[in-house]
């Protein structure tokens, strides 16, 4: 069983920064692309970033490039969201998801491809 454990979430400014962490546990993390969505209230769910098993390449929503960046430390089954330049609709409850498939050869951003979810931090960006 697969356990995903978000932290880092909170309060902050227009402008400011957050730095959001998934711990994982229960399988080989360093063989599974990782990734994180977000979810405002009376919306759906959507994709943010991603990072492939290898930590080699990384791919980004256009709402988020150039201000957020995706990491991960394999030896530390924690994969990181470091939020920078926040504006107030970035505000939304943030989850991390694990691929489903092991050394995926390209990274995915569809919900269905990720079979395990955390809890979800909550981010509020107020203006």
């Amino acid at each position: 069983q697969v356990q995903l454990v978000e932290s880092g979430g909170g309060l902050v400014q227009a402008g400011g920064s957050l730095r959001l962490s998934c711990a994982a546990s229960g399988r080989t993390f360093s063989a599974y692309a990782m990734g994180w969505f977000r979810q405002a209230p009376g919306k759906e769910r959507e994709f943010v970033a991603a990072i492939k098993w290898s930590g080699g390449s990384t791919y980004y929503a256009d709402s988020v490039k150039g201000r957020f960046t995706i990491s991960r430390d394999n030896a530390k089954n924690t994969v990181y969201l470091q939020m920078n330049s926040l504006k107030p609709e970035d505000t939304a409850v943030y989850y991390c998801a694990a691929d489903s498939r092991a050394l995926r050869g390209t990274l995915t951003t569809t919900l269905s491809s990720y079979a395990y979810w955390g809890q979800g931090t909550q981010v509020t960006v107020s203006s």
